[in-house]
């Protein structure tokens, strides 16, 4: 058997571990890295290190420490609060609040599961309280997390543009985001038509919302000041670690300092405003002046640490370490996939198709279909690299077909296999029936995998516009 075929069998029989049993595909990653580059390859363990993504495993490190302090600080609850003043009576537009503080987020640095984790038992305390459909302000929820994601500074941004940047192919992080973002802001137009309708009506309700966003506030702050760790805001978020109820566990004490000037709603407290400086200063010298995001975010993590040591107690645990072993060792294999000439293997065999445009479509498919049950971060560190020979030939765009592959990756994060939707489903509000709000948002993710790829390959792929 040749070297790319094992290799084809090692990645598939990765994927199928890591979805059946609770391992982390990235140690799995390793693991085939070594054997595949040893016993197969006779590469040296130094040869296979090199492959290492250092920079990116300091950028993940970085952006999400900083936003372990951010939401330790309460700035994020901060955040809610004032968005949601700013709809005051409008019902309608609480969704909509919900879907952009959400994308705001993930798009400075959090993790797609601990964006929904913070905002989803706000989201569907609000639909009961007010007999919103609770399947459409969960998904609205979960599209605001992808929507902001591929931003050049969050995870998935840093991570698919890190391999196009290793490439010859014409990189455009801003074209991503923006397909990303447009793409899931369309769908949630379309949830809002289809599933809000009339039912929603003006009253003053903007105070519920504010209400919730405190009283996590009070909660997460009181549990912090006493030195708990609150259920569901680890490293690794699952639905078993989120209460129905809206809000992580533990119980509410009475904070001082830092806290007692959230608490009582009036104003932010002077570590919050530093943060919120912080964060707009991340994006404007990573972005503005092109310099490294992760030692950006990790410099002015430090500086906040600093400012308030008790906000940064716990937060290196917060950190994403099992997304941080994902990805590396994910980008560790690929690279040894490339050593075994599996890459080259695969684009010889898409282009022999003949068909550049039904390629792309497979692909798609092929990264939505893994992506609804296992990780959308692996799969696009594993099928972008395997696309990369086939896109170099220029016939067909190479940034168009990327974006696609993002969106129809990701998007899918609404099964309930997942973990954004296994957050949605754990929070349902008392009087929902759990099964039948399960069986609808598996309807809808089942519509999502056949639909959305589809659309996505037809508006970025096929005009050859991207």
């Amino acid at each position: 058997m040749s070297a790319p075929v094992l290799s084809i069998i090692i990645l598939a029989a990765m994927f199928l571990l890591a979805t059946v049993l609770p391992l982390n595909m990235g140690a799995l990653a390793f693991v085939g890295a070594f054997l595949l580059g040893s016993v197969v390859l006779g590469m040296s363990t130094n040869d296979i290190l090199a492959n290492f993504p250092g920079g990116l495993f300091l950028t993940i490190v970085g952006v999400t420490y900083l936003f372990a302090i951010a939401q330790n600080n309460g700035t994020i609850d901060l955040l809610v609060r004032g968005a949601v003043r700013l709809v005051g009576n409008k019902v309608a537009l609480i969704p909509w609040v919900m879907f952009a503080i959400t994308a705001v987020i993930t798009a400075v640095g959090a993790l797609s599961p601990a964006a929904v984790a913070i905002i989803a038992p706000i989201a569907l305390s609000f639909a009961a309280k007010h007999k919103i459909n609770p399947l459409m302000m969960g998904m609205m929820v979960i599209h605001g997390a992808q929507a902001g994601g591929f931003s050049p500074i969050a995870v998935y941004g840093v991570t698919v543009n890190g391999i196009i940047a290793k490439t010859d192919l014409e990189a455009s992080p801003t074209a991503i985001f923006l397909a990303s973002f447009l793409f899931n802001l369309a769908i949630a137009v379309v949830l809002s038509l289809v599933l809000g309708g009339n039912r929603f009506r003006s009253t003053k309700a903007g105070r519920v919302v504010e209400q919730a966003a405190e009283s996590r506030m009070s909660v997460s702050l009181g549990s912090r000041a006493a030195g708990v760790t609150l259920q569901g805001s680890g490293s690794d978020i699952s639905s078993a670690g989120v209460s129905a109820k809206g809000t992580s566990g533990g119980t509410s004490t009475t904070a001082t300092g830092d806290s007692a000037a959230s608490d009582n709603g009036a104003r932010a407290s002077i570590p919050q405003l530093i943060t919120i400086l912080g964060l707009i200063a991340l994006a404007v010298i990573s972005l503005g002046f092109k310099v490294d995001v992760g030692f950006v975010s990790i410099t002015i993590a430090i500086f906040l640490a600093l400012v308030s040591p008790a906000a940064q107690k716990g937060a290196v645990n917060k950190i994403s370490w099992s997304t941080v072993l994902l990805i590396c060792g994910m980008l560790t294999f690929v690279g040894v996939l490339e050593e075994a000439g599996t890459i080259k293997f695969v684009s010889d065999g898409v282009t022999q198709l003949g068909m550049p445009l039904l390629a792309a479509l497979l692909i798609c498919y092929i990264g939505a279909v893994v992506s609804a049950f296992a990780s959308s971060t692996a799969i696009l560190a594993a099928l972008i690299p395997l696309a990369v020979p086939f896109l170099a030939s220029g016939e067909i765009g190479a940034v168009g077909v990327i974006a696609a592959l993002a969106v129809a990756s990701t998007i899918v994060d609404v099964s309930p296999f997942s973990t954004n939707g296994a957050l949605v489903l754990a929070n349902a509000p008392e009087d929902v029936d759990k099964d039948k709000f399960y069986k609808q948002i598996l309807a809808y993710s089942g519509i999502v995998v056949a639909v959305g790829p589809a659309i996505a390959w037809l508006v970025m792929v096929v005009p050859g516009w991207m």
